[in-house]
């Protein structure tokens, strides 16, 4: 299969290393990876912020880019659920049809295409997994709490092949951690709070490092971690299951 590696602009700038895990990872698992040079944003940020019409240069920039693959992968649950629900391309409509069918967040791509079942990592450390709102309650990646259903999450089920590594127990399993994007600048004392909130539990709970599918989330609990001068480090979920310590 030819794989596309599509990574957010906030991940290409400010987080590098998680796309580079992200690589690395796909390759060890024996995937055909390549990464289009010129993509650029996928548009979420005007979109969410009331504003699709403008996204048209990136969505035929998106469609141009990644069309002739055969999957999309991307370490971003919010981005992949942008494009499969948003992607819009008048001129090539029938192509972006079909990419909005063939992404995936990086997790559902390992658990529900590559069928991981084994790998070769190690990270000997307690960890809270956040489950990001777009990754769990737009992909589906995880089952939302308040249900009455059967308890699953595909992050999780590659985070316990992870050789090592104890997944701590968190009070609100599923709660956002207030980022949601502008939210995070129209609403900013709401979503401080919310942020705070989401990295006491993890605290309280004896967490090391917290760990997600979406590196937004893990930067603004970043940003109040630091503020805190806590010890508690963020990594994406791809450089735990990329890691050998």
């Amino acid at each position: 299969m030819k794989v596309g590696l599509f990574i957010p602009c906030y991940v290409d700038q400010f987080y590098p290393q998680v796309a580079i895990a992200t690589l690395h990872l796909l390759e060890k698992l024996g995937v055909d990876v390549s990464y289009p040079s010129n993509q650029t944003c996928c548009g979420q940020p005007m979109a969410n912020s009331g504003f699709e019409k403008l996204t048209k240069g990136c969505d035929e920039l998106f469609v141009k880019n990644f069309a002739a693959f055969d999957y999309i992968v991307c370490p971003s649950g919010s981005c992949t659920l942008h494009i499969k629900e948003h992607l819009h391309d008048e001129q090539n409509e029938a192509a972006a049809t079909g990419i909005r069918k063939k992404i995936y967040e990086l997790t559902e791509f390992m658990v529900d295409v590559l069928k991981v079942e084994k790998l070769e990592a190690s990270f000997p450390h307690k960890v809270g997994m956040h489950q990001s709102c777009h990754g769990q309650r737009g992909l589906k990646i995880s089952q939302m709490s308040e249900l009455v259903a059967v308890p699953f999450s595909k992050p999780g089920k590659l985070l316990q092949l992870v050789k090592g590594i104890e997944l701590i127990e968190l009070s609100r399993a599923d709660e956002c951690c207030g980022f949601g994007g502008t939210f995070c600048v129209f609403e900013e004392a709401v979503s401080a709070k919310m942020g705070k909130d989401r990295v006491a539990d993890h605290i309280n709970q004896g967490a090391e490092f917290i760990t997600a599918a979406d590196m937004s989330c893990l930067m603004h609990m970043e940003g109040i971690l630091k503020r805190q001068k806590s010890k508690v480090q963020v990594k994406h979920i791809a450089e735990i299951l990329n890691s050998q310590l």
